[in-house]
């Protein structure tokens, strides 16, 4: 499984989404709806980005075409595949065929780009969307970037997509055609919807390695909170797991941990040394 990256780096994430225009609702049980401001992205000593806290107010960037779509999420999709090795072209497209550019109903709704359902062991907010069947269970999120990095997660932990990995960074269309193959859509012209929008607006050129040159491989320790967590009352895996943007699984992993449950005063090991 690929090592999912601290919160501080995580935050990398964000460059060029501060000058779009956000939305900022309350989850679905509540009325209140405001628009906030964009707010400056903070830098770290390395370069890096933090990501905003999370605070449980849905943040929804309100994106107007594909061109816009693709400005304000190029550089995540870069570091994204810095990080774990899913081509930028592949990830834009994806973004942009599975949310409709941003402005679907259950991207609207969820902040999920990618379609991804809850599947077993999902602990993480959800909503329901009717898709291949009626009102089938879906990931959510307060803010789109972690749906870009739980896509990233998604298809380097599930054997299924491993072969993916074997392909080069810029064989896009073998990367489409996998995924298909592989089971992520039931659509049979989806590789094809890929393909043809890596090549209308040249997604191509952001998985050259010169995009992503500028993006550090190896990060800074200094950039780490800490090491160690001590659990205290209140804290489950997925808390801890958005906390510090590492999934449930790799905390399980980190510990050696056969089941979900916690002591109070328990010493958990949180981040891996590097990204890989």
């Amino acid at each position: 499984m690929k090592h999912a990256v601290a919160a501080i780096i995580l935050g990398m994430l964000l460059t060029g989404c501060g000058a779009r225009k956000k939305t900022t609702e309350r989850p679905r049980d509540a009325v209140t709806v405001r628009e906030v401001p964009p707010k400056p992205i903070e830098k770290t000593s390395a370069g890096s980005y933090i990501i905003p806290e999370d605070t449980g107010e849905f943040i929804r960037y309100d994106i107007a075409s594909v061109e816009e779509y693709i400005e304000t999420f190029a550089e995540i999709a870069q570091f994204e595949m810095k990080a774990y090795g899913i081509p930028a072209s592949i990830t834009l497209a994806q973004g942009i065929v599975e949310s409709g550019f941003g402005r679907g109903e259950l991207t609207r709704k969820t902040n999920n780009h990618f379609g991804i359902k809850c599947h077993t062991g999902w602990e993480g907010q959800f909503d329901h969307h009717d898709d291949d069947e009626i009102g089938e269970c879906f990931r959510k999120y307060n803010h789109p970037m972690y749906s870009f990095r739980d896509h990233s997660i998604f298809l380097s932990s599930r054997s299924r997509y491993a072969s993916l990995f074997n392909l080069r960074k810029d064989d896009y269309k073998g990367w489409a055609r996998g995924l298909k193959a592989a089971g992520y859509a039931t659509d049979k012209r989806y590789p094809q919807k890929l393909i043809d929008f890596i090549e209308r607006y040249q997604l191509y050129k952001y998985d050259s390695a010169d995009a992503v040159a500028h993006y550090p491989r190896e990060i800074p320790r200094s950039v780490y909170e800490d090491k160690i967590h001590i659990v205290r009352q209140g804290d489950t895996l997925y808390s801890l797991s958005k906390r510090y943007f590492v999934s449930v699984d790799e905390l399980m992993h980190l510990n050696k941990m056969n089941d979900s449950r916690l002591s109070i005063g328990q010493a958990l090991r949180i981040k891996p040394d590097k990204i890989r």
